[in-house]
């Protein structure tokens, strides 16, 4: 299974901008599907961001145009540009793989975000 370690979480206020990143234990051209997850208080885990090859990124509704999933094939690490950020998005964001060829899942340990005046 693959090691995921998420950073870039934290408190910021409402229209405020963070970067998530996470770093990832194997090669990344191993990964067919990457990308974000997030919980928010009393929530169920949705979608935020998610990227399978060939394919372009999709974006949960709540958040298009505010957020952006982006990688580095040189790090082995992934990322998420949140700008204009607002009270909703409060939630613990989790970095989430699928590595081919085995279709395994691999989930990080999950990075806070609070966004709060």
């Amino acid at each position: 299974q693959v090691q995921l370690v998420e950073s870039g979480g934290g408190l910021v206020q409402p229209g405020g901008s963070l970067k998530l990143s996470c770093a990832a234990s194997a090669n990344i051209f191993s990964f067919y599907v990457m990308g974000w997850y997030r919980q928010g208080p009393g929530k169920e885990r949705e979608q935020v961001a998610l990227y399978k090859n060939g394919d372009s990124t999709n974006y949960a509704d709540s958040v298009k145009g505010r957020f952006t999933f982006s990688r580095s094939n040189a790090k082995n690490e992934l990322y998420l540009q949140m700008n204009s950020l607002k009270v909703e998005d409060t939630a613990v964001y989790f970095c989430y793989v699928k590595t081919w060829p085995t279709a395994t899942a691999s989930w990080g340990q999950g990075t806070q975000v609070t966004v709060s005046s």
